[in-house]
C-alpha cells in the first residue's frame, strides 16, 4: 500500500490512466470489429470505409501510448490487404 505523498498520488494517477487507457483500447477494438465484420461480408465498399475510420483511431491509440507504433502499422497492413482482396473476390 501506498505510504508517502507521492507514491499515493502516483497510484491515483495510474488508477486515472488505467481506465483511460481501457476506454481508449475498447474504442480501438470496436473500430477493428467493424472492419472485420465488413470484410466478412463481403462488402468492399464497406469494409473500406471502416477501414478509413478505423485508421485514425488507431494513430491516436500509438499517440496515446496504448498500443506501438508497430503494431499498429501490422494490423493495418494486414488489414488493408483484406480489404483488397475482397474487392478483387466481388
Amino acid at each position: 500500500m501506498a505510504n508517502t505523498p507521492q507514491s499515493k498520488k502516483r497510484a491515483r494517477q495510474s488508477e486515472t490512466r488505467y481506465t483511460i487507457n481501457k476506454a481508449r483500447r475498447s474504442r480501438i477494438r470496436t473500430y477493428l470489429r467493424k472492419v472485420e465484420e465488413a470484410i466478412a461480408s463481403g462488402d468492399q465498399v464497406a469494409a473500406a470505409a471502416a477501414l478509413k475510420a478505423a485508421q485514425p483511431e488507431l494513430d491516436r491509440g500509438v499517440s496515446k501510448g496504448v498500443l506501438h507504433k508497430n503494431t499498429v502499422a501490422r494490423k493495418m497492413s494486414r488489414l488493408a490487404a483484406r480489404v483488397k482482396t475482397t474487392s478483387a473476390e466481388a
